[in-house]
C-alpha cells in the first residue's frame, strides 16, 4: 500500500475518461499531437477515412450554412474541441488573500496534512490499517450484540405492532384476533417509534386519522389504550419506554373497555372512542426484561467518527475510502437505523450486500475516480463535502424520508398537507443542480457524451412507464444509480451530490432490498382505500323511526351492483356481519352508547371499500355518512 494520501492507479489519473474508449493503435502519427479521445488511424485505410471524413464535413458545411443559428447552437453545446479535463479544486482553507495592501496566507489543510497525518513506510501503514479495521469491526460487532442479541428475540416487536387489524382484518366478531384478555406480553421496542405514522387514513368510528400514530385512549386513570393502538408509541406517550432510546414494558390485556378517553403526553396526542370493544390494554409500571436500551445514536456517533477519522487522519487511497463508506453504511443501516425486523435478518442483509457492492463499484467507476481523488490535498473541506450529505442520505429514514411526500402519485400529492410543496422545492433544488453540472460538462466538452446516454435512458423509462397493468416506481436506489454518473466531475457541487447519493442508495438497499421499478397497482395500495364500488344505507336520517325501541330496530341497505356478491358490516370498527343478507338487526347493541356502522361490498370473499361512518346516538338520533370511501 502507498503512503498515506497516495492515490492508487485508477484514481491517480482521475481526470482521464479513455477508457470509455477501445485502445488504438499508432504508429505514424506523433502522440503529442493527440488529445484525449482522438483517434489515430494508421496504415493503408488512412486515406479512404480522411476522404469519408471531408465528405462529412463538407456536407455539414452546407447544411450549415443553411441553418446558421441551430449550427451555432450545436456547437455551443458540444463545447470546446479538444475535451478537457477540469483542474483538482483549490483548497479552500488554504487561505492566500491579499487585504490592503497586505497578503495573509494561512496554510490549514496544508498544515493539517503535514502534522496530523501519520508518516509511515507502507508496510507499517498496512499493519495499521489492517488493526484499525479489525478493531472497528469488533467494535460493530459488541455494539449489534448488545443491541439485538441480549434480549430473547420474541420479545422485540416493532413500531406497527398491534393487537388489531383495521377494517374487517380481525374476521367476523374478531375472531382471528382472540384472545381479548387473560394474557400479558414483555415487550421491546426501538427507538423513534413517534414518527411512524399511518401512511394512509384509518377510520376510528365516525373519525379519522392520518400521519400520526395509531393511539387510541390512554386518557383515563388506568391508561387503556384499545386493542389496534401502536404498542410502542402508546408506550412512549404513556412514559413507559423513551422515543429516543426506546425501552421495555409490559401490558396486559383486559378485553371489552367502553369509552376511551384521549389524552396527550411526550408529546404524542391520542384520540377518544366514545363506545364499546372487545379488546383493550393496560401497561404495567415494571417489567422483567433487561438490556433495553436502543443503541442506534451511540453507533451513529462511532460510526461518523470512524468515517471522519479516515478523511482526516488514516487517509487511506480514494478508493479504499470509497469501500470503507460503502460498508459503514450499509451494515449501520442493517443493523442500527433501519433494520428490517428485530432483530435484523442477517441472511437477507448479505443477500442484498452483494449486488449493492457491484453496484456501488459501477459508482466509483462512472463517478467517484473522478472527483474524491481530486480533494486528496484537502482532507478538512472533503470530510465536510463527503460526509455531512452521506450520512443524511444513510439516515434517509430519519431524515429525507419525513418530508411529506411518500410517492409521486397523484393520490399521494393531495392526501397529505405541504406534499405539493415540498415536491415543488426539491424539483428547483435538482434542477438547479443539473443545470450546474450541465454547465460544467459543457465547459469540458463532456455534454453531449452524457446528455446522450441520460436521452437514452429517459426514453427507456418512458417505455417502460407505459407498459399496461404496470406503474413505474423510482425507489432509493434507482434514484441514485440515475443520478450518480452525472456527477463525473472533480467539483464540490459533485462532491456533495456524490455523498449523499451513496448514502441513499445504501439507504435503499439495505433498508428496503432491491424492489422492481415497475409495480401492479395492488402492490402499490398498501392500506389505502382501493376505488370500488360503495353499498347504500336505506337507513338513514329521514328513515328512522326514533318511536321504535332499539331492540326492534332493523338496519337496511340497498341491493349490491352487478359484479358483487355480498356486504360486510362494521359495527363499532368490529364486523358483526358477512353475507348476503339486506338488513341488520340491532337488538343485541347498547342503547346508551353511541354506535357507528360502515358497510362494504364483497365479491367471492374479497371485500371492497368500506362508506363512512353513519353514527346512532343513544337519544335515536341518525347521522348519515359523509361521502367517501374508508
Amino acid at each position: 500500500m502507498a503512503t498515506p494520501g497516495a492515490s492508487d492507479s485508477s484514481s491517480s489519473t482521475h481526470n482521464d475518461r479513455s477508457d470509455h474508449y477501445p485502445p488504438v493503435s499508432h504508429s505514424t502519427t506523433s502522440k503529442s499531437n493527440l488529445q484525449n479521445f482522438d483517434v489515430e488511424e494508421a496504415g493503408p485505410v488512412s486515406d479512404t477515412i480522411d476522404s469519408t471524413t471531408s465528405r462529412w464535413a463538407s456536407r455539414l458545411q452546407q447544411q450549415s450554412a443553411r441553418f446558421p443559428r441551430l449550427s451555432n447552437a450545436l456547437l455551443w453545446l458540444r463545447g470546446p474541441r479538444p475535451k478537457f479535463d477540469l483542474p483538482d479544486p483549490k483548497p479552500l482553507l488554504d487561505i492566500d488573500i491579499t487585504l490592503r495592501g497586505r497578503r495573509i496566507f494561512i496554510p490549514i489543510e496544508s498544515t493539517w496534512l503535514r502534522y496530523a497525518v501519520p508518516k509511515l513506510n507502507n508496510w507499517l501503514y498496512v499493519l495499521l490499517f489492517v488493526l484499525l479495521a479489525a478493531s472497528y469491526i469488533i467494535g460493530l460487532a459488541f455494539f449489534a450484540r448488545a443491541q439485538f442479541f441480549l434480549t430473547p428475540p420474541a420479545d422485540f416487536i416493532g413500531c406497527t405492532a398491534t393487537y388489531w387489524l383495521g377494517d374487517n382484518g380481525c374476521g367476523l366478531n374478531g375472531t382471528a384476533c382472540a384472545p381479548f384478555d387473560g394474557s400479558s406480553l414483555d415487550f421491546r421496542c426501538p427507538a423513534q417509534c413517534a414518527g411512524v405514522i399511518l401512511a394512509n387514513p384509518r377510520a376510528i368510528g365516525d373519525e379519522k386519522m392520518a400521519f400520526v400514530p395509531l393511539i387510541v385512549g390512554g386518557g383515563d386513570d388506568d391508561r387503556t389504550y384499545r386493542g389496534d393502538s401502536f404498542i410502542c408509541a402508546a408506550a412512549v406517550q404513556s412514559g413507559i419506554v423513551s422515543n429516543s432510546r426506546g425501552g421495555c414494558g409490559t401490558l396486559d390485556l383486559i378485553g371489552t373497555f367502553t369509552n376511551f378517553t384521549p389524552t396527550t403526553g411526550h408529546g404524542l396526542s391520542s384520540i377518544g372512542f366514545p363506545t364499546v370493544f372487545p379488546l383493550a390494554y393496560r401497561f404495567r409500571d415494571t417489567t422483567s426484561l433487561h438490556h433495553c436500551e436502543d443503541l442506534r445514536d451511540p453507533a451513529l456517533a462511532f460510526n461518523a467518527l470512524v468515517t471522519a477519522a479516515l478523511f482526516l487522519l488514516i487517509r487511506p487511497k480514494p478508493i479504499v475510502l470509497f469501500w470503507c463508506l460503502v460498508c459503514i453504511g450499509y451494515w449501520h443501516i442493517v443493523l442500527f437505523s433501519q433494520p428490517q425486523g428485530p432483530p435484523p435478518p442477517l441472511d437477507v442483509a448479505f443477500g442484498t450486500f452483494l449486488p449493492a457492492l457491484f453496484i456501488a463499484y459501477a459508482f466509483w467507476r462512472l463517478a467517484w475516480r473522478f472527483c474524491l481523488p481530486a480533494f486528496k490535498k484537502a482532507p478538512i473541506e472533503s470530510t465536510i463535502l463527503y460526509l455531512l450529505p452521506f450520512w443524511v442520505g444513510v439516515l434517509a429514514g430519519q431524515t429525507t424520508d419525513r418530508l411529506p411526500l411518500e410517492r409521486l402519485t397523484s393520490s399521494d400529492l393531495h392526501k397529505r398537507s405541504g406534499a405539493i410543496t415540498t415536491l415543488v422545492v426539491i424539483v428547483i433544488i435538482i434542477a438547479l443542480v443539473a443545470l450546474n453540472q450541465l454547465r460544467v460538462f459543457r465547459k469540458t466538452g463532456w455534454l453531449p457524451y452524457y446528455l446522450a446516454w441520460y436521452v437514452c435512458g429517459g426514453l427507456v423509462a418512458l417505455v417502460l412507464s407505459q407498459l399496461p397493468g404496470l406503474d413505474f416506481r423510482v425507489h432509493h436506489y434507482f434514484l441514485a444509480m440515475v443520478l450518480t454518473p452525472g456527477t463525473a466531475l472533480p467539483t464540490r457541487v459533485s462532491a456533495l451530490a456524490q455523498g449523499y447519493l451513496l448514502g441513499l442508495f445504501l439507504n435503499g438497499a439495505a433498508a428496503y432490498g432491491f424492489d422492481p421499478i415497475l409495480q401492479t397497482p395492488a402492490s402499490l395500495v398498501q392500506d389505502a382505500t382501493l376505488g370500488t364500488d360503495l353499498p347504500t344505507f336505506l337507513t338513514n336520517s329521514s328513515t328512522y323511526n326514533v318511536s321504535i325501541p332499539l331492540v326492534n330496530q332493523t338496519l337496511f341497505w340497498d341491493i349490491p351492483p352487478p359484479g358483487w356478491d355480498g356486504f360486510s358490516l362494521l359495527v363499532d370498527d368490529v364486523e358483526r356481519y358477512f353475507g348476503s343478507a339486506l338488513n341488520f338487526s340491532l337488538a343485541a347493541i347498547q342503547a346508551d352508547i353511541p354506535h357507528f356502522f360502515r358497510l362494504a361490498l364483497t365479491s367471492s370473499g374479497s371485500t371492497g371499500d368500506f362508506t363512512n361512518a353513519a353514527t346512532l346516538y343513544p337519544n335515536g338520533t341518525w347521522v348519515d355518512p359523509l361521502p367517501g370511501a374508508t
